[in-house]
């Protein structure tokens, strides 16, 4: 008993002490985005700031309309975006899983080679065009909205292992495949639906890509895009500064970097929580079994 409490013991610190380790990258971008930007071009980056300044946050909330009308873009579309893949992607992998479709494995070649090909930036752009997806709510969600194939493959591989029993007992019953997906196969899958859930949420959460190629109005910017393309304002001003030699007032571009970091991490943080019971579960069993 006393060894098992001593080892026990030092497994308890050991993962404390790697959890702290974990904690401390958050804790310096977090310490770096309320620093003084003199002190930063001074001293580097550093846990105990010389001088504390919240200007990087004063500069990001400044146009708090926009902040926080591109919070509601991107909480929209990692909402509806999360929903509408994680259902898709669902239904093709319990079809991939069903052994009495035809020609089911040459499906999942088809979505495996979907994995190794790609057509290229200018057709994807081309059909977004064509399909009217530019500039409109749609073209942050649809060009992204195709599953993974290899979320797809996880999910066919869990529910591999769904006895066929059931399907079989709820067949004889008169159950369709929409009764028998819903109310038996999904059900069972929480763990690796969680899972890619969180995979899609933050596909969707850190796409600043299609706004960037099919977004023209400033209304319709995610929070990500907004960021990205304020960090280039104050870099191009710094840059513009230093070259016409007035560089007295120098815009914190190093505290801006981290204060969108933290501002941008927000939901995720409060999101992984909820599904963290199921992902290692989701991940581990889906890749294996099958």
């Amino acid at each position: 008993m006393k060894r098992i409490s001593i080892s026990r013991t030092v497994m308890y610190t050991l993962t404390a002490v790697y959890s702290a380790l974990c904690l401390l990258p958050m804790l310096l971008v977090l310490m770096i985005s309320i620093t003084d930007e003199d002190a930063i071009l001074k001293n580097g980056y550093s846990l105990f700031p010389e001088k504390f300044s919240l200007y990087a946050y004063k500069l990001i909330f400044t146009s708090g309309s926009q902040v926080i009308q591109s919070y509601g873009i991107s909480i929209f579309v990692t909402l509806v975006g999360t929903t509408l893949a994680l259902l898709i992607t669902s239904m093709a992998g319990y079809t991939l899983a069903n052994k009495n479709v035809r020609y089911r494995n040459l499906l999942a070649l088809y979505f495996f080679i979907t994995m190794i090909f790609s057509a290229g930036i200018v057709p994807w752009y081309l059909m977004n065009r064509a399909l009217g997806l530019t500039d409109n709510i749609l073209a942050l969600i649809i060009p992204s909205l195709l599953f993974s194939p290899f979320n797809l493959f996880l999910v066919r591989n869990f529910m591999n292992g769904i006895p066929d029993s059931l399907r079989e007992s709820a067949t004889i019953d008169g159950a369709s495949d929409i009764v028998i997906a819903f109310k038996i196969y999904l059900p069972l899958c929480k763990p690796v639906l969680a899972t890619i859930a969180l995979f899609y949420g933050l596909d969707y959460w850190n796409n600043w890509w299609n706004a960037i190629m099919l977004i023209d109005t400033k209304d319709l910017y995610p929070l990500q895009f907004m960021l990205l393309q304020m960090q280039s304002e104050i870099s191009m001003l710094n840059d513009m500064a230093m070259l016409a030699g007035t560089s007295d007032v120098t815009l914190p571009s190093e505290s801006v970097k981290m204060a969108t970091a933290i501002v941008t991490i927000g939901p995720i943080v409060f999101l992984y929580p909820y599904l963290q019971k199921y992902f290692v579960k989701g991940l581990v069993i889906g890749s294996v079994k099958g």
